[in-house]
């Protein structure tokens, strides 16, 4: 078991958590339970399979956890490319926020290997 907040991937979907929850608050009211709710929760659930994740007793229980925080990565992607297009914020704060989870999902996949490797 290890402390979830010390991995680097977990403090880089902290942030992104924070960011995403920033971004969101001027969302359209309509959008309050439909995509803003939705890319909160899958925001949020990266992070959350980490921690849930690092506190299992081998290395093949966090990997499950750790390739559901990759799913719930890419989802977040695809959203953050829906809000865009829907106009709810700009290209340059998109190109961001791309970045920022194709590092999450990088770092995920090394995680995942290395894991992979010990299991």
């Amino acid at each position: 078991m290890q402390d979830f907040k010390k991995l680097e991937v977990w403090q880089k979907s902290h942030a992104l958590t924070l960011k995403v929850y920033q971004l969101t608050h001027p969302f359209p009211a309509d959008e309050k339970f439909g995509l803003t709710n939705q890319l909160r929760r899958a925001v949020v659930s990266v992070e959350l399979n980490l921690a849930e994740g690092s506190s299992r007793g081998s290395d093949p229980d966090f990997r499950r956890f750790v390739q559901m925080a990759l799913g719930s990565a890419s989802e977040v992607e695809c959203q953050l490319l829906i809000a865009h297009d829907l106009g709810f914020f700009g290209a340059a704060s998109h190109a961001e926020f791309e970045e920022t989870v194709q590092q999450i999902k990088r770092m995920l996949i090394r995680l995942s290997q290395r894991l992979a490797a010990n299991g």
